[in-house]
């Protein structure tokens, strides 16, 4: 009985820290994501991929971005609070940095005379088109304007 006793006292502490611990052992073996990330167009879920970037500093990513514009460079998230030298050298070769893609782009309006079709319509027959004229050659000086 005594051996027993002893074994389950050795025991079950050292399962109760196995249990405790084994989900943050799962979370630090991320799987890294094939292409690197384009952190000026990534959402929260597609920066999660990255090996250290949690939901934490993938919104602080996404506020900095709303906040300031796109990032320049990736060493930019060093301004992120948390976010050291290190932990960014980790992280590098899975983050790139691209152009924002615009949201809500609109194209430019063109006005109705300058907006002419380069091409005639395909049920009108084509305009007979004359060739320039050239003028004739002049010798002579142009006279300047009074």
């Amino acid at each position: 009985m005594t051996l027993r006793l002893l074994f389950v006292r050795l025991c079950l502490p050292v399962l109760f820290i196995v249990v405790l611990f084994s989900p943050a052992l799962l979370a630090g073996k991320k799987k890294p994501p094939a292409q690197p990330v384009n952190i000026n167009t990534a959402n929260s879920e597609q920066l999660q991929l990255v090996p250290g970037i949690g939901p934490a500093t993938a919104d602080k990513i996404l506020q900095m971005r709303k906040s300031y514009g796109a990032f320049k460079s990736v060493d930019d998230l060093l301004a992120i609070r948390g976010l050291g030298p290190k932990r960014l050298e980790k992280m590098r070769k899975y983050l790139t940095i691209g152009k924002p893609v615009a949201q809500h782009a609109t194209p430019a309006k063109a006005c109705s005379g300058c907006a002419k079709s380069k091409a005639a319509p395909a049920n009108s027959p084509p305009k007979a088109t004359t060739p320039p004229t050239a003028d004739p050659p002049n010798d002579e000086p142009a006279e300047p304007p009074l």
